[in-house]
């Protein structure tokens, strides 16, 4: 087992001492993505995760979500977070946040890719990007050269392709040093998923060697994301977030496969499972 340490608990604390991450996500049909994201990122054991929504939307969240807050976001028409909701995700961020998760269940509608385009540049917190996060990212690579050099990209190979014009064959064949490159050349921190998920900051590299095929389930990618996310907004660098992250996510997945079997997993018991993978980490000091 890799000797990864997750930050300890002092006594004298508070909710607040373990971050407060801010996931925008959500639109018709996808829900589910951002809640996944939500609830891996508080059993990750930040302190306070507030769910950025679809303004339409928001009342299935108050239903599902019991812990997480939630902030209904000015919508693009369909139901799906419009440019009008910047300024008031960049005054959250700013003063409230103390780090983002962009992606999960967004969508790609005309509307929701303005908001992206204009919200990123402006964020100076770290930020996650995944799921169609990535796709609009794809579409506007030249965000990355305007925004802080604190960001998360997760795609896995079909999303890599999106975002570097090179087929999922060919990056299949070269994962590494694709991810070590794209990295470097646009200063991220790269999390390309997969069997043997490659992490790089363009200098260093980290391949993981847990997780199984059963984890090859819809929302598994959300549950990474929170989990890097509120590795992140608890002190980590985005970097070590992103290394533990892929571990404990794998970690939590194999744990749950061999109690469940693969065949049957799904990513809500990779969440499920999180607690025991995390006390294995711990139980490693």
């Amino acid at each position: 087992m890799e000797s990864f340490h997750l930050p300890p608990r002092k006594k004298d604390t508070h909710k607040g001492t373990y971050g407060h991450l801010f996931v925008i996500g959500g639109s018709p049909g996808l829900t589910g993505a951002v809640c996944l994201a939500c609830l891996s990122a508080l059993r990750t054991g930040c302190g306070m995760v507030t769910a950025g929504v679809p303004e339409s939307l928001n009342d299935i969240f108050e239903v599902k979500l019991t812990e997480v807050m939630t902030k209904p976001l000015s919508e693009s028409g369909r139901k799906t977070i419009g440019i009008l909701a910047v300024e008031k995700c960049l005054e959250f961020i700013e003063k409230t946040a103390d780090g983002v998760v962009i992606g999960p269940g967004i969508s790609t509608e005309s509307g929701t890719e303005e908001f992206f385009r204009q919200l990123l540049p402006e964020i100076k917190k770290p930020v996650v990007i995944d799921a169609d996060g990535l796709k609009l990212l794809a579409k506007n690579l030249d965000i990355l050269k305007k925004v802080e050099k604190n960001f998360v990209l997760t795609p896995h190979p079909g999303e890599m392709s999106h975002l570097t014009g090179l087929s999922i064959a060919q990056i299949q064949e070269n994962r590494k040093n694709i991810a070590i490159e794209f990295a470097k050349k646009y200063k991220v921190i790269m999390v390309l998923k997969g069997n043997k998920t490659v992490v790089t900051d363009g200098q260093s590299f980290y391949i993981n060697k847990t997780g199984n095929p059963g984890m090859a389930t819809a929302g598994s990618g959300d549950v990474l994301s929170g989990i890097i996310g509120s590795l992140i907004v608890q002190g980590l660098t985005p970097y070590e977030s992103a290394k533990i992250g892929v571990y404990l996510h794998g970690l939590a997945g194999d744990l749950a496969a061999k109690k469940l079997g693969q065949y049957s997993l799904i990513a809500g018991d990779i969440i499920d499972f999180l607690p025991v993978a995390i006390r294995k980490i711990e139980q490693k000091k």
